[in-house]
């Protein structure tokens, strides 16, 4: 079997950041504030299902829980006058104050303006879609046209398990353009899902590659080499 690696760990601190940025002072303080950040995330979800939310960061400072929410929808999030938010953040108090002496809790919501760019969106477009029983190709196929017209230079799609309700479990993917799978400095976003349909369970797989990272240049780095033909020297 080939060894696979998650695009995004494997370029994490690299050209990738983290999704939760704390520090803890213990082992017994890391493993309430891990299990807290997935009690965080899966409240947030469950208040929120038809928001469109892609990703949710999370910082702790020594008596504030700052929480950033990446949707595609921030009208459904906020509500009507704010109070779908307010609850969210009354719900996150509940569910943290107190602990590892947190006191206050910010929530700062950031708009996806392309969708259709987003792995985390596309994977769950598409598991919504087998879910209503929609032909997996044909969702497929949507979703790499829409995906390429906005601008992606390569995305590849795979579902696995019993497509339309065959007796054997299979695995079928597309791709359109290049989706580079070693180069660090590809702009690579992943994600995955499940759709549960009639049949039995069916995972989705989304690589959208938007181009590359090229690394700045380090200050006092030579910018251009010396002419010779005019007698110009450029220092550096």
């Amino acid at each position: 079997m080939g060894r696979k690696v998650h695009p995004i760990g494997f370029r994490l601190g690299i050209t990738k950041p983290w999704q939760t940025r704390w520090f803890a002072r213990d082992k017994q303080t890391y493993v309430e504030q891990l299990h807290q950040d997935r009690e965080v995330r899966a409240l947030i979800r469950k208040l929120a299902p038809r928001a469109g939310i892609s990703r949710i960061e999370i910082e702790r400072f020594p008596t504030r829980l700052k929480v950033y929410i990446q949707t595609a929808k921030p009208g459904i999030l906020i509500g009507r006058k704010g109070e779908n938010i307010k609850r969210i953040r009354r719900a996150l108090e509940n569910l943290v104050k107190g602990k590892g002496g947190v006191e206050k809790v910010e929530v700062d919501i950031k708009e996806i303006k392309e969708p259709e760019l987003d792995a985390v969106l596309v994977a769950r477009n598409i598991a919504e879609q087998l879910e209503r029983r929609v032909a997996y190709r044909r969702a497929m196929k949507r979703a790499i046209e829409q995906a390429m017209r906005r601008g992606a230079q390569g995305i590849k799609i795979q579902v696995a398990g019993r497509l339309a309700g065959a007796e054997m479990a299979r695995t079928v993917w597309l791709r359109d353009g290049r989706v580079p799978l070693q180069t660090i400095r590809a702009d690579i976003d992943f994600a995955k899902d499940i759709a549960r349909t009639t049949y039995g369970v069916i995972g989705v797989k989304v690589w959208i590659y938007k181009g590359e990272i090229l690394p700045e240049k380090e200050k006092g780095e030579a910018e251009e080499a010396p002419s010779q033909e005019k007698g110009v020297y450029v220092s550096r």
